[in-house]
């Protein structure tokens, strides 16, 4: 069970992280009318009908940044060091074997029967 539930946050931080900016899209659209009243730049210019996008448009840039660097960050801890292992020549001393011979017996093969068996008539 706690593998379980350890899987499952794994598996939500990596959607969140790939989804991010339409997490703060969704965001965006439930809150626009509290972020249009709060959080915009041009609220003096109602004729630009801007209503919170503006803030949008940062919140995605900021995201944007900040993959960015967390990718930098990434491709800068992957960089491999060449590892150069160092090696040993063996040798190996090779005693020469003793061959023995062992004379071929002749092999003795059943004569061959040029006939053809006829079974007994009867």
């Amino acid at each position: 069970m706690k593998n379980r539930i350890i899987g499952y946050l794994l598996l939500l931080g990596l959607l969140c992280t790939q989804f991010s900016q339409y997490i703060t899209v969704a965001g965006f659209n439930y809150n626009q009318k509290y972020i249009a009243a709060k959080f915009c730049i041009n609220k003096n210019r109602p004729w630009l009908h801007c209503n919170g996008k503006c803030y949008l448009m940062k919140k995605l840039k900021q995201a944007a940044e900040k993959e960015k660097a967390a990718e930098r960050e990434n491709l800068k801890n992957n960089l491999q060091t060449p590892y150069f292992a160092a090696t040993a020549e063996l040798t190996f001393v090779v005693q020469p074997t003793r061959t023995l011979f062992v004379p071929e017996r002749p092999i003795h093969l059943p004569d061959a029967h040029l006939t053809i068996f006829q079974p007994p008539q009867a």
